[in-house]
């Protein structure tokens, strides 16, 4: 359980320090989701628990759906403004 917990620590920094780049930030909460789902599976496996393991799914496949709707966001953006950096206007 601590290597989740270093990975959402990691995530968490790294969503934090870095305002530039929102490709960056995207990834982070991804890896923020991932943190958290591997906390549920060992979880659900300690507990001998098959419920953790349907949460888990749903967790991952919202965050599928997260990252296609964020990139397509990101994608418009790009097309309006020409360039993706969150520091111009």
């Amino acid at each position: 359980m601590v290597i989740s917990y270093i990975i959402f620590i990691i995530a968490l920094l790294g969503f934090i320090f870095n305002r530039r780049n929102i490709i960056i930030l995207f990834i982070a909460i991804e890896i923020m989701l991932v943190g958290c789902t591997l906390n549920i599976i060992l979880s659900s496996a300690y507990f001998d628990d098959a419920i953790g393991l349907i949460w888990t799914i749903v967790i991952l496949i919202i965050a599928g759906a997260e990252s296609a709707i964020g990139l397509s966001i990101l994608v418009l953006y790009y097309r309006i403004k020409g360039n993706i950096n969150l520091d111009e206007d």
